[in-house]
């Protein structure tokens, strides 16, 4: 099973981002091998529709599931017919990636029920 998480950096400590559109990155971490990959998130500087571009990336890696704090309505489109599972990350401020994959694993996480109508340009950022 693969997992996708928005992260502000290149590791498995960073923290969470909570714009899923605009992350720098994706985590992508295979559970099976414990491998671990890191994507640039092209959809970042997009001057609309990120949520969209950044879904595509997503199923386009073959993720399984995706934590993420948040979700706009038009990504959560793009991941539904896939079948990529979507789960709230916990909100500490100091919970990093790999926190949120132990509690994920661990069966600790919960799915996101409140996907929200998006920013479309008003300051998700």
């Amino acid at each position: 099973m693969k997992i996708a998480i928005p992260v502000d950096e290149k590791t498995l400590e960073s923290n969470v981002c909570v714009s899923f559109g605009r992350t720098p990155y994706f985590l992508i971490y295979d559970v099976e091998t414990k491998e671990s990959i890191f994507i640039d998130n092209s959809a970042a500087a997009s001057t609309g529709g990120a949520g969209i571009k950044a879904a595509q990336i997503i199923v386009d890696n073959k993720a399984n599931a995706l934590l993420t704090p948040r979700l706009g309505e038009n990504a959560a489109d793009v991941l539904k017919p896939a079948e990529i599972k979507i789960y709230k990350t916990t909100t500490t401020s100091a919970t990093s990636a790999k926190d949120n994959i132990d509690a994920f694993i661990a069966g600790k996480l919960h799915l996101l029920d409140e996907i929200h109508a998006g920013f479309h340009g008003h300051g998700g950022n």
